[in-house]
């Protein structure tokens, strides 16, 4: 429906109330244009007087122009606004931004791009100072402005749109650190207590991981408990952990581990946090930070259960000879190398390793003064004492190799079952 705008028979606010009632024969085209519609505004408003009729007569105008302009309620507000101040309802020119010359032009980004590519994007500082060296030393007078830039304005146009035209670098994700843990060394203070954990993979065949041996030894008894998961994620590893934390005869208080993911993550650090035990990780370029658990890596999990593939589902057997066999015979029938400290004439502390000092895990732990104090709720001296005078060295070896034994032929065993 076209609709021509005849301002001439709408002289009057009864024509208008007529309009919007809808019994009016007057035709109105709405100008499609934003100018020509201000002025259609304009024009209405000054041809009815706008601000001096009565409110109720200012009402029907209003109904109109909205109706008929399209305009929302808060711009029509502005525009007549504007009118009551005698202003022209003309758009509003956009005044300039202020602008500051630039110092830098697109011939210098381009120089930046070429230094960078010859240099491979060193740092902000170094090729500052290049293209310093370079106006000041070799006299290249294309570097006269970038001699002169600050390390902060070199990597604006290092981002710039036409710095990225001429040059793209790619990086690889960098990780962000993660807040979990104290990155520090373990300090005992010669009490039990301060394990250290690690974990020894059995190898991959044909694309198959194998099982995940889970080793924590203590750091001044060498009281050492191994268990073993199918995997090392979450739901399989902290039922692990908790199990090792209770196996221990003393009270737990710190918990050392690398930075490997299985350890190093929120649900560890819940389970630590919630037994208040201190959880620390190693540092960088410090391998001695968890030494002690490498060592026994290869001394005991490696010894015992080699290096070849152990399929997954084979952890539950291999957890039982643990805690049976040979978990047993680690802590009271299996000797230990003990370190003592001594200063040299430089004033260096070395290490050396008496042989007075060598004994079991159980016989250290009776070494220290008022050892009882440190004893888990419901383990005393004479219940460990009865398991460690339970049988000989030499038997609970022999029971080591025949429980290993029998786990072994168990994983080369073929099913019965087809196939």
């Amino acid at each position: 429906m076209v609709i021509d705008m005849n301002l001439s028979s709408l002289r009057t606010i009864e024509q208008i109330q007529t309009f919007l009632a809808g019994t009016s024969d007057v035709h109105c085209a709405l100008p499609a244009e934003e100018p020509a519609r201000r002025t259609f505004v304009e024009e209405v408003l000054q041809g009815f007087r706008y601000p001096c009729l009565p409110r109720k007569q200012r009402g029907v105008v209003y109904r109109y122009l909205q109706r008929v302009c399209g305009y929302s309620r808060q711009h029509l507000d502005r525009l007549i606004a504007r009118h009551r101040q005698s202003q022209s309802l003309e758009p509003r020119a956009r005044s300039s931004r202020t602008s500051f010359t630039r110092r830098f032009s697109d011939a210098d980004v381009a120089l930046l791009a070429e230094l960078d590519s010859l240099h491979d994007t060193l740092s902000g500082p170094a090729t500052q100072a290049l293209a310093r060296r370079a106006f000041e030393k070799f006299a290249d007078t294309r570097y006269a402005r970038l001699a002169t830039i600050s390390v902060s304005h070199l990597y604006n146009l290092r981002a710039s749109e036409p710095y990225k035209k001429r040059r793209t670098v790619w990086r690889k994700t960098r990780p962000s650190p993660i807040a979990i843990a104290l990155r520090k060394a373990p300090a005992p203070q010669g009490l039990p207590g301060y394990i250290r954990i690690d974990t020894v993979h059995q190898g991959d065949q044909d694309g198959l991981k194998g099982v995940y041996h889970i080793n924590a030894v203590d750091i001044v008894t060498q009281w050492e408990l191994a268990a073993c998961v199918e995997r090392i994620s979450e739901a399989y590893l902290l039922p692990v952990i908790a199990l090792l934390l209770e196996g221990f005869p003393f009270q737990i208080l710190g918990f050392h581990s690398d930075c490997g993911g299985e350890y190093v993550n929120h649900e560890v650090a819940r389970l630590l946090e919630k037994l208040r035990v201190e959880f620390t990780r190693s540092r960088p370029r410090q391998t001695n930070d968890n030494a002690l658990a490498e060592c026994k890596n290869g001394a005991v999990i490696r010894k015992f259960m080699g290096y070849s593939h152990i399929p997954q589902k084979h952890a539950g057997a291999i957890n039982r000879f643990y805690t049976e066999a040979l978990n047993p015979y680690l802590n009271f029938h299996r000797p230990c190398y003990f370190a003592v400290d001594r200063i040299d004439a430089q004033g260096k502390v070395r290490k050396t390793y008496p042989h007075d000092q060598i004994m079991t895990p159980w016989d250290r732990l009776q070494t220290l003064p008022n050892y009882p104090i440190y004893l888990a709720p419901g383990i005393t001296p004479q219940t460990l004492a009865d398991e460690a005078n339970a049988m000989s060295d030499h038997e609970s070896a022999n029971r080591v190799q025949q429980a290993r034994k029998r786990l072994f032929q168990s994983f080369n065993r073929r099913s019965r079952s087809a196939a």
